[in-house]
């Protein structure tokens, strides 16, 4: 049985390695193909078809009865309207401790403002923007228990 094994796997191996040449040389023939008719340019007059864009295929969709789902959108904007003005305040304040910056946010939460800090590397700056004086004059007085100075200005946006 050994010697059958023996004799056998190199066999096998020529006889893959026969097969491979053959096949490379069948796939890389240098074989030259010429045409039996020559060119001949005709003087037929050729109607070009129109090339079609990518974009036409979605024309055709309403014919197919299928319809994109698109949501369309119709904005009726009245010009002559006047536009009221309304006035934004900024409050702005300086904190130092992070004690401070505790009992600020917590403050925050109890008031439901959205507030940015703004984080230095001395001191962290809030800033509030709301159109409510009331809020802000009541979270300044809270603020003022906790030794925090807060400065309420009318907010103006720079361009």
């Amino acid at each position: 049985m050994q010697k059958i094994l023996k004799w056998l796997t190199p066999l096998i191996a020529v006889g893959v390695a026969i097969f491979i040449i053959f096949f490379l040389i069948s796939i890389n023939s240098n074989e030259v193909f010429i045409d039996t008719e020559p060119l001949s340019l005709g003087n037929k007059p050729t109607q070009e078809k129109p090339k079609k864009i990518w974009l036409d295929k979605f024309g055709e969709s309403e014919r197919k009865g299928y319809f994109y789902p698109v949501n369309e959108v119709y904005v009726e904007v009245d010009l002559q309207e006047k536009i009221t003005k309304t006035i934004t305040y900024k409050l702005s304040a300086k904190l130092l401790d992070p004690y401070q910056l505790f009992c600020l946010k917590e403050e925050l939460k109890n008031h439901k403002l959205k507030y940015y800090l703004n984080k230095g590397k001395t001191d962290i700056e809030l800033f509030i923007y709301s159109q409510n004086v009331d809020k802000l004059r009541n979270l300044v007085k809270v603020l003022k228990n906790y030794k925090i100075s807060a400065i309420i200005k009318p907010y103006k946006e720079e361009y």
